[in-house]
């Protein structure tokens, strides 16, 4: 157990809205797929945006070593959902279902310490107090943490839909291949004092947190949505994705494969070494399938018919 956070939290430190001025407008969709009856009186519902079939040029050379080369990719049309799940919708399945998360089975989960400026699993940390079982609940519109892959892919399978593909996460967040942008909301973190996204302030560890509103999560939508509708794509919490990580074709940058590693896209509100590079459209990390933190998400995808 003890290898399970250290392993991840290593990996979180290595790797982690509003319409771009200078980007093109893209056309979208908003569908509200699938409904999942819940009782009676009630149902599931998520709003979904969808992105045509359509080919785009995928990384970056100036990112990160793991980012590239850039390649092409052919994408089919998809919807993803517009917010992160949210603690909400979580319970819902909790509640439907009776599903018990990996961190309620290990009895802990990963929390950072900003005191000791380290990770610790503690115990009764879960999707429901996801900083321990003595600190404070979490919120309906703020979205779910302390969710392993794992955990995602049964919610996901819960409402009909999956987890995207990293190609699927990156052509939403450049908004159908077309916004050459660092972020999906632009070039830059910060613009005349107003940010664009939950994300970490400072160079390092150390640095005090709270100047974009928060020290840890934020409602979803919160920094409103990108040019093609969606939210917290960049910073606020990573994103599972359905992929087993391993390096783009052509990347030869040593590299031991290990099945048990899956995709995580977006960054999060977190410190992570690679700063800014953590929150772009093309950032790319990994983390293990069975790994819950208080700072990793996600959202689904779901075929276009």
């Amino acid at each position: 157990m003890y290898v399970r956070i250290l392993f991840s939290g290593l990996i979180l430190f290595l790797l982690g809205c509003t319409e771009n001025p200078g980007s093109k407008k893209v056309t979208v969709k908003i569908k509200t797929v699938p409904e999942v009856k819940i009782s009676d009186n009630e149902t599931f519902k998520a709003e979904m945006i969808l992105f045509s079939d359509g080919t785009f040029m995928m990384g970056s050379e100036t990112g990160l070593a793991q980012e590239r080369p850039i390649h092409k990719v052919m994408m089919k049309s998809f919807y993803l959902d517009k917010t992160p799940v949210t603690v909400g919708q979580f319970r819902k399945f909790v509640v439907t279902s009776g599903y018990k998360t990996d961190a309620e089975k290990f009895g802990d989960s990963g929390v950072f310490d900003y005191i000791s400026q380290s990770w610790s699993l503690v115990s009764g940390a879960c999707w429901k107090s996801p900083l321990g079982k003595d600190k404070p609940i979490a919120e309906d519109n703020y979205p779910v943490t302390q969710v392993s892959w794992n955990d995602a892919i049964a919610f996901a399978k819960w409402a009909g839909k999956r987890l995207p593909t990293e190609a699927e996460w990156e052509y939403a967040a450049r908004c159908g291949g077309k916004n050459n942008s660092k972020f999906s909301w632009g070039d830059k973190l910060l613009v005349n004092g107003k940010y664009f996204a939950n994300v970490w302030q400072g160079k390092d560890i150390s640095s005090p947190q709270g100047a974009d509103g928060f020290v840890n999560t934020s409602p979803v939508g919160y920094y409103g949505i990108t040019s093609c509708g969606l939210t917290d794509m960049g910073g606020n919490v990573w994103n599972w994705c359905s992929d087993v990580y391993k390096p783009y074709p052509g990347n030869n940058d040593p590299f031991q494969p290990n099945d048990q590693l899956r995709v995580i896209r977006g960054g999060s509100f977190l410190y992570d070494q690679n700063g800014e590079n953590s929150f772009s459209a093309t950032g790319r990390a990994f983390n293990t399938f069975e790994t819950s933190l208080f700072n990793t998400g996600f959202r689904c995808a779901k075929d276009a018919q």
